[in-house]
């Protein structure tokens, strides 16, 4: 192997998007989602990472700006990795984070160019409201957040272990 100037090699690596959702649930074990208006289907709270940005700071960002209020972003719950699809040609790496439980949506906000709705879901439910390839999050966060341990989730499903 010959010795390439860093700025090369950085150049040259794969690039791909973060993206960052907040899971929380009501005292009842409901999941959080919310509709957006761009959108078909529903979604957990959160968005895109910006340059420079830390994902558990995107998170609390984007909660601040979809809900109007601040949370407080626990654990990693789940990372999910996906491939490019559709429109995106680049591989997007999801970072979901605990953030809580709330008694009730009062006092929500909800930016109405950007959000139609929002709501408490059975985790059943939320999942037949989500996308195919992330509706396994919500089960995946749940079982994370019981167990006090991350999932690793593949383009929605579960990662195959590495052969040694």
């Amino acid at each position: 192997m010959t010795w390439t100037e860093p700025a090369t090699w950085y150049a040259n690596l794969p690039a791909f998007y973060a993206a960052a959702a907040a899971f929380i649930t009501d005292r009842a074990g409901n999941v959080l989602l919310v509709k957006p208006t761009y959108h078909d289907h529903w979604a957990f709270p959160g968005g895109y990472v910006d340059e420079g940005e830390y994902p558990h700071d995107a998170c609390a960002r984007e909660i601040r700006e979809e809900l109007g209020t601040a949370v407080v972003v626990g654990d990693l719950l789940v990372v999910d990795w996906a491939p490019p699809a559709g429109q995106r040609p680049r591989a997007l790496i999801h970072f979901t984070f605990d953030c809580g439980t709330v008694s009730s949506l009062e006092g929500i906000t909800l930016p109405e160019q950007e959000l139609e709705d929002i709501a408490f879901f059975s985790p059943q439910d939320a999942e037949q409201r989500l996308p195919d390839n992330v509706a396994p999050r919500a089960h995946a966060a749940i079982r994370a957040r019981a167990r006090r341990t991350p999932v690793y989730l593949v383009d929605g499903g579960a990662a195959s272990q590495p052969q040694e």
